[in-house]
């Protein structure tokens, strides 16, 4: 068997000497220069399946080196060694096209554990990713993402997902890992907005038995969970300033100290980042910090709102419903023409998630097998989307508000009859009308009477996603879901 070939560029014997004993175990050959112009001439009459190569060469950077070898040697992964704590050094290795890097001292450890990860990138034309994880669509937009995602897939960088909610963040952090040399290692998502703060620590680095109350034993934390894989950190914007901090440090060195620990302990993940906001606007508005920022910002990869590939809803919707047929265990139904048109004209403020709870809602309602435009509902949940007084069929003028018979979309309760006041109509009442008190009201019930107005406007704008809802708010979580409750919002 042919034995793989590693190019080593270092200027200290020390280190090159290292590194040729340690991947000598491996059953790796190697051949070593001691500065950049030796290591080019090597690059030009030779082949190699691996190059590490130190920041500091007495002719030149290894940026250079790294930066030639994207040009002309593309298949070639690279991996840069940097003085410990040079962080930004090592970011800007990645983002010149290196594979990983390695910091002085050399943890033996991790890097074996790199250059495995690197030997793998070779193997990667023969796999195909899981078919259930993939971006539908022939457009344009998908087949310029999906070449995207091909190419970053073969690195270790930190990559930040960006797009607005429900387009398809997840799905392409899952295909990032699916074709990357980590596709055998674990994808650990986590929602930041839903974890506790108070809870935060414990869930990202583990804990140790008795470290708090309620510590009955120890605990893996997602970051040793996702040991060998990719951990997905989504709505990251939603991590508070003190976690950034610790989450700053344990992506920097590579390590992450558990709850009561006295030590650290050294882990081996890539992680991948997303939210729907605007990250650099968050930096800006001081909510986000900015070293933070450009560690996970090494790659950006921006996902298209559907209304950038509306072409693709076609084919979405044919999948979709065959997803829904396979669940239900019934024959996917077709989409009438007008239907389909009415799709294809709609704006989809919730992109393609907003386009499956339509379809799965139609698949429901539709009768013989067809679906048609009326089983989509689009102007009802419109309507109740915006608050906007949309301009309806003359059967319905003169009615003061539209409704739906599901409940589910005016996401109010079935209760009994409300006083007027309930159905205030903020937007159309001047600051003069809203502090007077209606005649037989009283101010308890005026003022929830308001707030139950509010909050239902907002969580409907955020979609129900309670933890953007409180946000928006300015409330907590818990305070919020108390209100639900206490207003019967549920």
């Amino acid at each position: 068997m042919t034995l793989k070939r590693l190019l080593i560029v270092d200027d200290e014997p020390d280190i090159r000497e290292l590194l040729e004993i340690t991947l000598g175990r491996m059953q790796l050959e190697t051949v070593s220069a001691a500065n950049l112009q030796q290591a080019l001439n090597y690059l030009d009459t030779q082949s190699f399946d691996l190059c590490l190569t130190d920041m500091h060469l007495p002719d030149g950077s290894g940026l250079t080196l790294i930066e030639h070898i994207s040009e002309h040697h593309s298949h070639l992964p690279v991996a840069m060694i940097t003085a410990f704590g040079s962080v930004d050094t090592a970011i800007t290795a990645l983002k010149a096209g290196a594979f990983d890097f390695l910091q002085k001292p050399i943890d033996l450890e991790q890097l074996r554990n790199l250059v495995s990860s690197a030997l793998r990138i070779g193997e990667l034309t023969t796999v195909q990713p899981d078919q259930n994880v993939n971006l539908i669509g022939d457009s344009s937009a998908m087949v310029n993402l999906r070449e995207q995602i091909k190419k970053i897939s073969r690195s270790q960088a930190p990559i930040y997902v960006s797009g607005e909610s429900g387009s398809g963040k997840e799905v392409a952090a899952r295909l990032v890992h699916a074709m990357g040399p980590r596709a055998a290692g674990p994808f650990v998502p986590v929602n930041c907005g839903a974890i506790p703060s108070e809870l935060m620590e414990s869930e990202f680095f583990g804990h140790v038995k008795g470290s708090f109350t309620g510590a009955v034993s120890d605990k893996q934390g997602l970051f040793q969970a996702a040991t060998g894989g990719t951990l997905f950190l989504d709505e990251v914007a939603d991590l508070p300033l003190v976690m950034q901090v610790k989450l700053l440090r344990a992506i920097q060195e590579k390590a992450v100290r558990p709850v009561g620990a006295q030590t650290e302990e050294k882990t081996e993940v890539r992680v991948l980042s997303a939210t729907h906001k605007n990250l650099l606007a968050e930096v800006n508005a001081g909510r986000f910090r900015q070293d933070l920022y450009y560690r996970l910002n090494v790659i950006e990869l921006r996902i298209p709102s559907l209304r950038e590939h509306v072409e693709d809803i076609p084919a979405l919707a044919q999948a979709s419903l065959q997803r829904l047929a396979e669940q239900y265990s019934a024959p996917p139904p077709k989409v009438s023409s007008d239907a389909l048109a009415l799709l294809m004209n709609y704006s989809f403020p919730g992109n393609v998630r907003e386009l499956e709870n339509f379809l799965e809602r139609a698949f429901t309602l539709c009768e013989g097998n067809l679906i048609r435009p009326e089983d989509l509902q689009l102007n009802q949940l419109d309507e109740l989307r915006m608050g906007d007084v949309l301009e309806v069929n003359h059967a319905r003028a003169g009615e003061h508000s539209p409704t739906s018979a599901d409940p589910e979309l005016n996401h109010q309760p079935t209760q009994t009859p409300i006083p007027p006041s309930e159905h205030l109509d903020l937007q159309a009442v001047t600051p003069t009308e809203l502090l007077t008190l209606p005649e037989g009201i009283s101010l308890e019930h005026y003022l929830e009477s308001i707030e139950r107005i509010l909050i239902a406007q907002a969580l409907d704008t955020h979609r129900w996603n309670k933890t953007s809802t409180a946000k928006s708010l300015g409330m907590t979580f818990r305070a919020l879901r108390y209100k639900i409750q206490k207003l019967n919002l549920e």
